[in-house]
């Protein structure tokens, strides 16, 4: 696959050109903290509750750390970007992400397509950044985990 068949060139390589997934966000993105309205206000189409299976949360400098972990679930929001507005929000979120493409060496998170959980159970694949393999090695070493896996609720 090349880089004009994944999304504005950039990210993963399994998503077919022209897919649109939503934002699966647990952290300042989400509604009320404080990246929420300086990357999202205006730009979203839905903003919905929802669960991220086999994953867990880390405090960081601010923010917080997504890693995998099987049996685990965070608190999050899916949100849906407004019509015409979603590679502009791509790029902006994998700036904020310190995302430089797959497998980059200075990538502090990786963007990644995962299955998510509306409240009623129905998933759906949405992009989600988790820590990078280094630093999610770190944090399982010598982390804090945020129990319940709610930023919001820290």
């Amino acid at each position: 696959m090349t880089s004009a068949d994944r999304p504005e060139g950039r990210g993963e390589g399994t998503i077919p050109r022209g897919e649109e997934l939503p934002f699966f966000v647990y952290g300042t993105l989400r509604p009320g903290e404080v990246n929420h309205d300086l990357f999202l206000r205006g730009r979203t189409a839905a903003e919905e509750p929802a669960r991220l299976p086999d994953a867990a949360l880390y405090e960081g400098p601010g923010y917080p750390y997504a890693v995998d972990r099987p049996g685990s679930a965070i608190a999050g929001e899916l949100i849906t970007p407004a019509a015409g507005a979603y590679g502009e929000l791509l790029v902006a979120l994998d700036l904020l992400e310190e995302y430089a493409g797959p497998g980059h060496p200075a990538n502090i998170y990786d963007r990644t397509a995962r299955e998510a959980l509306r409240p009623d159970g129905t998933p759906v694949r949405a992009w989600v950044y988790l820590a990078a393999p280094p630093l999610a090695h770190h944090l399982a070493r010598s982390g804090t985990p945020i129990p319940g896996g709610d930023w919001l609720r820290r």
